[in-house]
């Protein structure tokens, strides 16, 4: 079959490979006809994750039809239509059984071997996240072996399109997950550090919730310009401003600061040349930047919400300011399988409409060059979706027809 693999940093390409085949009996194989480049793939393409191989297969925000069951599948069967969640669960567990399924302890046998410390507790599995999530090929392919098939594959109606469902395999329940965290909801006020795509649908699942006052920071004049346009943000460009947090506090009731934040930009955020400098030599894992404007732009009290990667150490955390102000900080991977059903109803009913951020519709033979674009920001690109062997990809509603790839 045809996949995407990592070559190195920055450098991927569409390959040959061996096609999967049922390993377990609660394995499904997945036809794909529709995947797409998530912000944290660009972690593995700039070489930044740790344990990431030659020939390992990108993408774990994909959905295809099932084309072969295990015999002790009993969720789906052969023909049905799913979104798959990026995160690995065996739904039995002690952490599954709570509805923490990012915390899964058994899918992901090796981190704790990996880093050299068996006291490590593993977390779940990740589809094509390197090796330090179980290195278990990912969605940028024509067909994926999909583990515990009873509990990720989610079966969605023919009646949308893949565009309109493809994002519940990752950066809408990451963003739905975001604000819930964040603890806001109607008449509230919230910052967002990071207009990329779990950004941007941070801020619809805010206003779909009613926050009244949505500040939005990022350097891209373009993704601002668009998340203001589209979901009545407050834009601050951090080139421009150097410090967004005062900003954000003058602007508040009271000047008190937002009620929630989110940081959804993670440990690549850039930081000043000496963190920069540490980061490159792997003395320092993050600069820390986005986290302490989080610190500082938040009210006494308030919540400090992180969907974006870290890794490693962070320079600079405040944790005095943080203690001073009496913040709650809720973070980590997302428990996708929980969110699944009430956000299928919000699309089906219009409440989100998660597939107006995309910008770009590649085939899979493309999906070196849809790294490219979305890594150097170039054509205004927000998010692109790939769909292998010649699918076919919905244009935009205004057009409403279909074009095949071939």
């Amino acid at each position: 079959m045809r996949a995407l693999t990592y070559h190195g940093a920055h450098s991927v390409k569409v390959d040959n490979v061996p096609d999967p085949v049922i390993e377990n009996d609660d394995d499904i194989l997945l036809r794909v006809t529709a995947t797409a480049i998530c912000g944290s793939d660009l972690h593995l393409y700039r070489g930044k994750i740790p344990k990431t191989e030659h020939g390992d297969i990108f993408g774990h925000e994909f959905m295809g039809i099932v084309e072969e069951a295990g015999s002790g599948v009993t969720a789906v069967q052969p023909g049905d239509r799913v979104v798959i969640p990026f995160v690995i669960a065996c739904g039995s567990c002690f952490f599954c059984q709570l509805d923490q399924f990012a915390a899964c302890e058994t899918t992901n046998t090796g981190r704790g071997a990996i880093l050299n410390k068996k006291s490590i507790p593993p977390g779940a599995a990740l589809f094509g996240f390197s090796h330090l999530y179980g290195g278990i090929p990912g969605g940028q392919a024509e067909y994926v072996r999909v583990p515990k098939a009873n509990t990720g594959p989610f079966k969605v109606p023919g009646t949308l399109s893949d565009e309109k469902v493809l994002f519940l395999s990752d950066i809408l329940p990451t963003a739905f997950q975001a604000v819930n965290n964040a603890a806001v909801g109607s008449g509230s006020s919230l910052a967002i550090y990071g207009a990329g795509p779990v950004g941007l649908l941070s801020a619809a699942c805010a206003r779909m919730l009613g926050v009244e006052q949505i500040f939005m920071v990022d350097h891209h004049p373009y993704r601002l310009a668009y998340a203001q346009k589209t979901y009545g943000v407050i834009p601050i460009n951090f080139d421009e401003d150097d410090d967004p947090a005062d900003t954000i506090i003058q602007q508040t009731k009271g000047m008190r600061g937002v009620d929630g934040v989110i940081d959804a930009v993670g440990f690549e955020a850039k930081g000043s040349t000496t963190e920069t400098v540490l980061a490159t030599l792997k003395l320092e894992g993050s600069s820390g930047k986005a986290l302490r404007q989080c610190i500082a732009a938040v009210r006494r009290g308030g919540v400090v919400s992180v969907p974006g990667v870290y890794s490693g150490f962070i320079h600079g955390f405040l944790f005095g300011d943080a203690f001073d102000k009496g913040l709650t900080f809720k973070m980590g991977q997302t428990h996708v399988q929980r969110y699944l059903p009430e956000l299928l109803e919000h699309i089906e009913t219009g409440r989100l409409a998660p597939d107006v951020i995309i910008s770009h519709r590649l085939a899979l033979e493309q999906a070196a060059e849809g790294y490219r674009i979305f890594d150097k920001k170039e054509e205004e690109c927000r998010k692109v979706i790939l769909t292998p062997g010649g699918g076919q990809i919905p244009l935009p509603e205004s057009d409403g027809t279909l074009v095949l790839n071939t």
